[in-house]
């Protein structure tokens, strides 16, 4: 689809993207461990990248609730998670969640040479460590002896939460070169929930910030950004999974047939 189609929904804007931490943040007053939003980034490109659609159902309760998908009825409004305030909030979310959506299926069906193009998938990753570093001395030696999370690593998390709870939709493929093809891209994701223990020498957070990110952490991060591009191709190119299909076993020819005759099978749906 061409990006300006005027079908397609905004992306987001930073407005919008604060409103999803501060909605976050009012979810953990009920619930907890409700994940940051750029755990949810990496979850949603996961989902973006699966086999079959996962409807809303399936979905929130394991990203924002106990895991267990909702029973929605036909034709009945999607009942709303503990951790939401009511169903306008909810609904609120999933709005927003959409938009995101739309957004990074484009990206990731756009023709795109580098990851520079406007066109280019752009997870929402954020750096951390260069934005402590990047705070007034008093600020920054509040948050001494706390982990930091590497930059991009919160991300990767929540694509490879995706994969770990879907496992039947990211099962290799029959095929040698495809299951090669989705073994080389997962490790690029992989990689990146690893922390970057290499010399900080790029600030990610601002470009004039002091350096808080190696090299080669920037590298790992653009290959994973090209791995999310091979796993949608590769999973849309097989299709959804088919299940097997499983023949139930006949009655011996001298058993009673199933049909309730009284007869011998050979005699009756045997012959």
């Amino acid at each position: 689809m061409n990006a300006e189609s005027p079908a397609h929904s905004p992306a987001l804007g930073p407005d919008e993207l604060d409103e999803l931490d501060t909605l976050l943040d009012d979810l953990r007053t009920r619930a907890e461990e409700i994940p940051q939003w750029e755990f949810c980034d990496g979850f949603l490109a996961a989902l973006a990248c699966m086999r079959r659609p996962v409807p809303p159902a399936e979905f929130l309760p394991m990203l924002l609730g106990d895991g267990l998908p909702l029973e929605v009825a036909e034709g009945e409004p999607l009942p709303v998670l503990e951790a939401f305030a009511d169903a306008a909030q909810q609904a609120r979310f999933l709005e927003l969640w959409t938009r995101r959506w739309d957004e990074v299926q484009r990206q990731l069906d756009a023709q795109v040479q580098s990851l520079d193009e406007d066109e280019a998938y752009a997870p929402e990753a954020m750096d951390m460590r260069g934005a402590i570093a990047s705070l007034p001395e008093a600020e920054r030696a509040e948050m001494q002896g706390q982990e930091i999370p590497s930059f991009g690593q919160i991300w990767a998390l929540g694509f490879m939460f995706a994969v770990e709870n879907w496992p039947e939709e990211w099962a290799a493929p029959r095929d040698k070169e495809a299951a090669q093809w989705l073994d080389d891209a997962m490790e690029h994701i992989v990689a990146l929930t690893e922390d970057d223990t290499g010399k900080p020498e790029v600030c990610m957070y601002s470009d004039d910030g002091p350096p808080s990110t190696s090299m080669a952490r920037v590298e790992a991060f653009g290959e994973a950004i090209w791995a999310v591009y091979d796993l949608r191709q590769l999973w849309r190119s097989l299709g959804p999974r088919q299940e097997p299909v499983v023949k139930p076993a006949e009655p011996g020819r001298n058993d009673p047939c199933w049909c309730g005759s009284g007869k011998k099978f050979k005699k009756c749906h045997g012959a």
